[in-house]
């Protein structure tokens, strides 16, 4: 029996080479050498669906990404590890065009898709907003289980059985009815490098893209005011007085603080 996956993936932006810019419009300006990534959440989801591809048969997995031209970099990735197939939902900017659009997007996509299970990260490396997966399963009537840190499949491929993280380091185990999504946490597996002949096949590879223009149009709920780096302030405080005196000042200081 075989299985049909979508698997959501994001590309963000090196967060130790960015200059952060004022306005409301993009996370940042890049420095010349900056580069993009796929973010490492999604990156757990993509080996998931390549682990379920090893196991079964007739297993097809579809990565679909949404973002300006340069986006379609981390399609190449996923099917460097694995994947069969990318889907491009182009936006005509690079601004983030934020959970609620990328949702609705997706999940317009995968409604017609017949997809038995859609897989996502947690989260994005640079928003951290963790709601796209949640989003678009509710768009699409799907149950759903986020932070989920294992999953077995049911032999039938009807059910699937899934270990979640929750609050206090605790776990608890869902059971949920295919068709489902689920957003994995890090450390459900290990991510493994691109093979060269899987990179060689899509850098030759045409992905289908999708102009969002052409989708349902979106009203953003969240905006963004603007960025800006933390104020650094260097503070600094004298004790005086002799050396019991400054002993005991101290002492009541880091007890304030509650650093002992």
């Amino acid at each position: 029996m075989g299985m049909k996956i979508l698997v959501c993936v994001k590309q963000v932006p090196d967060l130790e080479r960015i200059v952060v810019k004022s306005g409301a419009h993009g996370i940042a300006t890049l420095d010349p050498f900056s580069r993009f990534d796929m973010n490492r959440f999604d990156e757990f989801a993509v080996e998931q669906a390549v682990r379920i591809k090893e196991s079964l048969k007739e297993v097809r997995i579809d990565v679909i990404t949404v973002g300006p031209t340069q986006a379609a970099q981390v399609l190449k990735r996923a099917m460097g590890m694995g994947s069969d197939e990318g889907i491009h939902l182009l936006t005509a900017t690079d601004t983030d065009p934020g959970p609620e659009a990328v949702a609705a997007w997706i999940a317009e996509f995968a409604y017609t898709g017949e997809y038995d299970l859609v897989l996502c990260g947690s989260m994005s490396e640079d928003h951290m907003n963790g709601q796209v997966g949640p989003m678009a399963a509710a768009r699409m009537d799907l149950p759903y289980a986020t932070q989920v840190m294992g999953m077995t499949l049911d032999r039938d491929l009807k059910d699937v059985t899934i270990e979640r993280e929750i609050e206090g380091g605790a776990r608890e185990l869902v059971r949920l009815t295919l068709p489902a999504l689920l957003a994995l946490q890090p450390g459900i597996n290990r991510p493994r490098y691109p093979s060269l002949s899987n990179l060689l096949r899509a850098n030759q590879k045409v992905f289908k893209t999708i102009p969002t223009e052409g989708l349902v149009p979106v009203m953003a709920k969240v905006h963004c005011m603007g960025f800006r780096l933390p104020t650094r302030v260097r503070a600094s405080q004298v004790i005086e007085g002799s050396a019991p005196e400054k002993a005991a000042k101290l002492a009541a200081l880091l007890k304030a603080k509650a650093l002992i």
